[in-house]
């Protein structure tokens, strides 16, 4: 998509310095940017934004005789903004592949894309402007919102509830059976997984992620949550309002997750344990079975501790090592 400088500045709520209709096409960094590329800078990078051959730089402040660039108070934030603007995509193919298998009693929207080989079963409804890439499969009941992305090999298994703005990268799995088994003394019997996913809105899942759906209740994945690339959250999970997880963490089943949560990579969380919002949890740390942990400070290591005790703990070991 083609804007111009000041096009940009006002959708990102900045001011141009320079040429304001300077046509931008694309992103890139500094060092890569051509003439019709938009990049961003922070302070410490005042001499790359001089060299650069970017056709704009959002930036904090500066005056800048030769560059067109944008005031911006936070220029990563609003690069961030722009770039999603600026890279909008026209769903020109919009339709359902030859190739596809759409049940006669699903419901799809307007807009709606439908890749090669997609299976959309009975009773499922797509909203306006999603796209379905190639290979996914969406099972019986199952709902999906408006101007959401599901990219190939997707599998979303039945009555799954899905809101608007959701992207779901490749290979995800949603809705599979949690692994819950009662042991009869010989042998392990299978709990029943018989209840639902909910994903709400503006929800980001990374490829690979799985989430589990509900034993006898549901697994809620709230509004703005951001998940990375092979996640395991098992039934009955909560995560809260926008929470981000990096890659490789678990949650174990009937675990609740506050809003606005950082959580590090590999990071292990126990069956039924809960962090209250605003929790900071360090990579590789471990939350105990049962465990409620208090928000508002950084925690690391396992079983969880404040930063500080860990970082001090840490310190204690390697003195001991060094007096064997």
């Amino acid at each position: 998509m083609r804007r111009t400088a000041q096009e940009i500045a006002e959708y990102v709520g900045g001011e141009v310095h320079g040429n304001r209709v300077a046509v931008l096409e694309s992103v890139a960094s500094l060092k890569n940017a051509g003439p019709n590329d938009l990049s961003y800078a922070e302070e410490k990078f005042h001499e790359e934004v001089a060299a650069s051959h970017a056709g704009c730089v959002i930036v904090r402040s500066g005056e800048w005789a030769s560059k067109t660039v944008i005031i911006a108070r936070n220029p990563k934030l609003a690069f961030a903004r722009a770039a999603a603007w600026l890279l909008t995509e026209s769903n020109d193919d919009v339709g359902i592949h030859p190739s596809a298998t759409v049940a006669p009693d699903a419901k799809i929207g307007d807009r709606v894309k439908v890749g090669a080989a997609a299976v959309i079963e009975s009773g499922a409804m797509i909203g306006d402007s999603t796209v379905i890439e190639a290979g996914c499969y969406i099972g019986k009941g199952t709902t999906i919102g408006n101007n959401c992305t599901v990219h190939p090999r997707v599998v979303i298994y039945k009555n799954v509830a899905i809101g608007n703005r959701v992207i779901i990268h490749a290979g995800a799995v949603i809705g599979a059976d949690g692994f819950g088994f009662v042991n009869d003394g010989a042998a392990q019997v299978k709990f029943p997984q018989v209840g639902k996913v909910v994903i709400e809105d503006d929800v980001e899942i990374g490829a690979n992620t799985c989430i589990d759906r509900g034993s006898l209740e549901t697994t809620v994945i709230r509004r703005g949550v951001k998940l990375d690339n092979l996640i395991q959250i098992a039934h009955n999970v909560e995560v809260g309002e926008n929470t981000v997880i990096a890659a490789q963490t678990g949650i174990s089943g009937s675990s609740t997750i506050g809003a606005r949560c950082l959580i590090g990579g590999q990071v292990g969380i126990g069956e039924h344990a809960r962090l209250d919002d605003n929790t900071i949890i360090g990579g590789q740390g471990g939350v105990l079975n049962g465990k409620h942990v208090h928000g508002g400070e950084i925690l690391w290591g396992t079983p969880v501790r404040p930063l500080r005790e860990f970082l001090l703990q840490q310190a204690h070991l390697a003195r001991l090592a060094r007096k064997k």
